[in-house]
């Protein structure tokens, strides 16, 4: 097998750990990622001149994080490490590239999809202020920045993610005002006996709430995040819980509902998508072991469905063991099936997680007409029920007759809202509305790029 045949998109648990399994077998492979150090989200690194410790910016996950950025500095003298690399295209056997302003193509046979998540923007009035983040953009500040993104910082939405980081936050020494959880406490109650499966990462969860708590920060369930005041920046979050309005004041705001997967590059490759009523969304489909619908590509980690990541780790390796075994490689059969139950675990923990932090369903019937959804294009939500009520359902013919989901983020950050707001407006399931499809570029491509033939 050609050495420069085999390509993994994403140095982010899964892609690492697919590089080194396939290294290991005698494939050398090439590892492109957007990022200047390997590590994914999750595993951020900080700047090489950064001297905080492990354990300050990992917490519980250091010798994880550890373990991951050893193995990375490992690989990147034996493989095609290419970092600070951007896929924005693929197409016919080639992925166009960008480093450092220069557009190139990158050839494969066969490659592994390891692109990761990123946050579920569900958009309140007021979230165009300076001041407000996402969860995961308020992470990035203080794992790879070592700042935080103001001086009294709020943190709004759901999902496991919005406890870690309001943690991390005020571990850090944040001050960190309040945590608005829009699941009620009854549904995490309720999710108990799903979560008990994985007692080990349930019992870090329930250990950041109970230390935000210990610490004086409040943590309001049952919390929906109703509008963001400020002029030049946030001032102050406004919220309920039942019947009752209360104003928070802040000068930072970090939200989300959860995360979603980066499918962009999954469906310029043509992979088949499924339905996930697990991940809200439309995924590329895949077999037990990371097979897509299309011969020679492969799906692991956040990409494919929200697992997390100790399930990326070996969500990589299992799709790297499949694409050897089609190589005509001899590989553990053990092994896989091995990864394979242990994968299934996670999934069933997955349920229970989604159960405790159950989707906003009301989202869409409450946002007001004048509210952004889309942001790139300055697309309101009443725009969007505009072309409902002209009889237009279909996703993609919205989005062609109001531009939502055509700016610069092609969708990434306003998509799930925009298919909330037409599954509600047209009376129809979210399933049936169709999805957005992917469109080079993926992300956005600086003027003056020469991009080779």
């Amino acid at each position: 097998m050609s050495e420069h045949k085999v390509v993994i998109v994403g140095a982010g648990p899964a892609g690492i750990r697919a590089a080194q399994t396939l290294l290991a077998h005698g494939v050398k492979p090439c590892l492109v990622d957007e990022a200047p150090r390997g590590g994914g989200q999750i595993y951020r690194r900080q700047p090489a001149n950064f001297q905080r410790s492990a354990q300050q910016v990992y917490g519980f996950e250091a010798s994880k994080a550890d373990a991951v950025h050893r193995t990375m500095d490992e690989l990147a003298a034996q493989i095609d490490y290419r970092p600070e690399t951007l896929v924005w295209n693929a197409e016919n056997g080639r992925l166009d590239t960008l480093h450092n302003g220069h557009a190139s193509g990158l050839e494969y046979s066969r490659i592994i999809v390891a692109t990761g998540a990123t946050d579920r923007v569900l958009p309140v009035p007021g979230w165009t202020l300076p001041g407000v983040y996402t969860l995961g953009a308020a992470q990035i500040a203080l794992k790879y920045q070592g700042c935080a993104i103001g001086e009294r910082v709020a943190f709004c939405g759901s999902g496991p993610l919005l406890y870690l980081v309001a943690y991390q936050y005020a571990k850090a020494g944040a001050k960190v005002v309040a945590v608005l959880d829009s699941a009620p406490f009854s549904a995490q109650c309720q999710a108990l006996p799903a979560l008990i499966g994985q007692p080990g990462t349930l019992a870090k969860g329930l250990y950041y709430r109970s230390w935000l708590t210990a610490h004086g920060i409040p943590v309001h369930q049952g919390a929906t995040l109703e509008r963001i005041d400020g002029e030049q920046r946030v001032s102050a979050a406004l919220w309920h819980k039942g019947k009752r309005q209360q104003r928070l004041g802040c000068d930072a705001i970090a939200f989300a509902h959860a995360l979603r997967s980066e499918t962009q590059l999954a469906d310029l490759l043509a992979c088949e998508f499924l339905w996930s009523a697990l991940n809200r969304a439309w995924l590329p489909r895949r077999d037990s072991a990371g097979r897509s619908s299309v011969e020679g590509v492969y799906l692991a980690g956040d990409g494919a469905g929200i697992m997390g990541a100790d399930a990326a780790e070996m969500a990589g390796e299992r799709a790297a063991l499949a694409l050897l075994e089609d190589s005509g490689h001899n590989v553990d059969s053990a092994r896989g099936t091995h990864l394979e139950h242990k994968l299934a675990a996670i999934e069933r923990f997955r349920h229970g997680l989604e159960t405790a932090f159950p989707f906003p369903t009301h989202w869409a019937a409450e946002a007001p007409d004048e509210l952004i959804l889309c942001r790139c294009e300055e697309v309101s939500v009443g725009d969007v029920r505009t072309v409902v009520d002209e009889g237009h359902w279909e996703l993609n013919r919205v989005k062609a007759h109001c531009r939502v989901g055509m700016g610069r983020c092609q969708g990434r950050m306003c998509g799930a809202a925009a298919a909330e707001i037409v599954a509600q407006r047209s009376g129809r399931a979210l399933d049936s509305i169709g999805r957005l499809r992917g469109q080079a570029p993926i992300k956005p491509l600086p003027f003056g790029v020469e991009i080779e033939p």
